[in-house]
């Protein structure tokens, strides 16, 4: 779960992280209140959605005006500017073409900046540990800067049996040429970013950039906050914080029947159950020379209900042209995945091709149960017969 910037710094700010003041505004007149009550001169009013490149995005109405970042000097341009950005739609390098309509604003008091730096943690599956990374090159996407000057970057793991030490901390800070009052400001901010991350279960906590102030601060001017979905029932207050209209509406309803949905950009839909055999299915779909439209994990103990609700997801995807079902019946039982798939096909306009493979528990109930049921469903043998089928059937489609 992501949450927005202001939010993540409300968070990090509990944990003595430094934080700009600012004040969210949902509507112009809160953007020139937030202001009023900052005082100025300098202010900033940045869009709040969940996706990074705001600053060098561009609004859908105005392409050659300015991004969803800014830097203004009176009351007046923090209302001529919030007017210009709230209930307007930011594309950035990571909304995609449609982009994001800004439905809130952060007003932020301007930051004398010396230095822009990197910091981000998460969890690094290569040492099963917690990898805080750092960069003098802040304000630059981290991807870029480990392509082109990958030894800017300094990376520190902490084995978590001990925790993080003031040594990983001074480690990080040198790296990151701080001297004097800098260094001390940078251990306490770099401590309580981790404390942070490991109370409230984060998988990712970026700062970018992270800034050394003309005072000799250092100081977050940025913050991408992401929990692990698994953990927030034990963090009812941050699941509070969720922007449900800010995540994929197939994927937000996947989650409520507990499916394992991710929406890719592909042709054929797939429903597997198990997260390697998924993985798997998507492989041999690019093999057979088309791609995935989606991962969808329906799990190992799904009823007919959840497979019935996996199915129209996937057929909510308007770039769908066919259906790969790859069940194997192992807890799950396959009659179960066929009164589903059925019963789905039934419901909704059944317009693409559907192929259907089934392996194990009850198979043959299961293959009857589709045979039986009168619709255009094709069976196939194993996973290589399933994915050559259906790419044919779209590519003849």
């Amino acid at each position: 779960m992501n949450i927005h910037e202001y939010q993540g710094k409300q968070v990090l700010a509990k944990y003595g992280v430094a934080v700009p003041r600012g004040h969210v505004a949902f509507t112009v007149d809160e953007a020139v209140k937030a202001a009023e009550d900052l005082g100025g001169p300098v202010f900033v009013v940045k869009s709040q959605i969940h996706a990074g490149g705001r600053g060098a995005g561009r609004f859908k109405d105005d392409p050659d005006g300015k991004g969803g970042v800014r830097v203004v000097k009176s009351v007046d341009e923090v209302r001529e500017n919030a007017s210009e950005m709230l209930n307007h739609i930011l594309v950035t390098k990571q909304t995609g073409p449609d982009g994001k309509e800004v439905k809130r604003l952060y007003i932020e008091e301007g930051c004398d900046i010396a230095r822009e730096l990197y910091m981000g943690m998460l969890l690094d599956r290569e040492s099963s540990r917690l990898l805080i990374m750092a960069s003098t090159e802040g304000g630059m996407e981290i991807e870029e800067v480990a392509e082109k000057t990958p030894e800017k970057i300094l990376k520190v793991t902490i084995d978590p049996a001990t925790g993080i030490q003031p040594y990983h901390a001074r480690q990080l800070a040198f790296g990151l040429g701080l001297e004097g009052n800098q260094i001390k400001s940078g251990v306490k901010l770099i401590m309580s970013l981790y404390q942070a991350f490991n109370d409230l279960d984060c998988s990712m906590v970026e700062i970018n950039p992270l800034v050394v102030t003309g005072a000799g601060d250092v100081m977050a001017l940025d913050a991408k906050v992401g929990f692990d979905d698994n953990a927030l029932y034990r963090h009812k207050d941050v699941e509070e914080m969720r922007d449900e209209e800010e995540e994929d509406p197939a994927e937000l309803e996947a989650g409520k029947w507990e499916l394992n949905y991710v929406k890719l950009d592909g042709e054929i839909g797939c429903m597997v159950n198990g997260a390697g055999l998924a993985m798997a299915t998507m492989d041999i779909i690019k093999l057979e020379g088309s791609e995935p439209a989606n991962f969808l994990d329906v799990g190992g103990g799904a009823t007919a209900e959840r497979v019935t609700a996996a199915f129209k997801i996937i057929l909510s995807d308007p770039n769908v042209k066919g259906i790969l079902v790859n069940i194997f019946g192992g807890i799950m039982r396959c009659d179960v995945i066929a009164e589903g798939v059925v019963a789905a096909a039934k419901e909704v306009d059944l317009h693409v091709p559907l192929v259907v493979r089934l392996e194990g528990t009850n198979v043959e109930k299961g293959k009857q149960i589709m045979a039986d049921s009168g619709l255009a469903i094709t069976p196939a043998d194993d996973l290589g017969d399933a994915a050559r089928k259906v790419v044919a059937a779209v590519k003849g489609a």
